[in-house]
């Protein structure tokens, strides 16, 4: 067994990289068009509904204002707005 091997049945005890929740969580923001308010690291907000996003953006329609592309790991929260 390897170092990360334990007493059941040698699986791992990490957990996994990736659960997948983000992507459903995105998807049904998607397909409902859910208006979101994104909070960026540097204090921006930004008001929209997610029309696209991938591994690395999302991409965010807004009404009356450019569309913008926003990079993921530039995003410090992301909610939906009531």
């Amino acid at each position: 067994m390897g170092e990360f091997a334990t007493a059941q049945g040698g699986k791992s005890s990490r957990a996994p990289e990736q659960t997948l929740e983000e992507i459903k969580y995105l998807k049904r923001l998607t397909e409902t068009a859910t208006p979101v308010r994104v909070k960026l690291n540097g204090g921006a907000e930004v008001v929209g509904v997610i029309e696209y996003y991938d591994h690395s953006f999302i991409r965010i329609t807004r009404h009356g204002e450019p569309n913008l592309f926003i990079f993921k790991h530039d995003i410090k929260y992301l909610m939906e707005e009531s």
